[in-house]
């Protein structure tokens, strides 16, 4: 394991992967700061876990987890963002509604918190953004739109935030964490909770590559 990750940061982690994620981080000896629109992450207690309240589609309310973390004075080795929505998943047709809603979390919330975390983040940290292989151009399809132009925004950012945070010498990891048995995914989706989360444990701690898209399906980076 790489002794230098002390502190992640997960969002969306009340449930699915980045409930899971959690508890691996936090098996492994890893401090979790847990972001969650309830503030909660269910019944689940652990002693190395703190819980922020935060919603991501909401500017205010980024605001308010960037502001604690500072007066906490906790640094991050790693920010994981996992919350994201898939709202349009089985249409063809893109609507103002569903586009709106699905950018407003999966691209411009994403990408306002990470900004809004930047300083929290230490020098040699990593950020993480669960995206999605959909979003690839040679994996184009009908289906999906909001979804997958909103993840292939993101994959964009994380190229740009590479180059960016260079000189800080800070890794940045958009992934395809599978197509997985989530409340997303769906029960027939052939890729587990735990296969997903060791994957991008894996990603998070072999990874030397910064911008690179990786895949955990193919267990390192692949190309866009």
């Amino acid at each position: 394991m790489n002794n230098s990750i002390k502190k992640v940061l997960v969002t969306g982690a009340s449930n699915g992967i980045g409930f899971d994620l959690t508890k691996k981080l936090l098996a492994e000896g890893i401090e979790v700061i847990a972001v969650t629109r309830s503030g909660k992450v269910g019944d689940y207690t652990h002693a190395n876990l703190t819980v922020f309240q935060g919603d991501i589609s909401h500017t205010e309310s980024i605001n308010t987890v960037a502001q604690q973390l500072e007066e906490a004075g906790i640094k991050l080795d790693v920010l994981i963002n996992n919350a994201g929505v898939g709202l349009d998943l089985g249409d063809e047709i893109p609507t103002a509604d569903l586009l709106n809603a699905t950018f407003a979390t999966n691209t411009t919330g994403t990408v306002l918190f990470t900004e809004a975390l930047l300083n929290s983040l230490n020098d040699g940290g990593q950020v993480v953004f669960l995206s999605t292989a959909m979003a690839l151009l040679r994996n184009a399809a009908p289906n999906a739109p909001a979804y997958r132009m909103s993840k292939a925004a993101i994959n964009m950012y994380a190229v740009m935030l590479g180059q960016r945070l260079a000189e800080r010498k800070i890794r940045v990891t958009p992934l395809h964490p599978g197509w997985v048995q989530t409340r997303m995914g769906g029960d027939t989706a052939p890729v587990t909770v735990e296969k997903s989360v060791n994957g991008i444990f894996k990603a998070i701690t072999e990874n030397t590559e910064s911008g690179k898209f990786w895949n955990i399906e193919l267990g390192g980076l692949e190309e866009y």
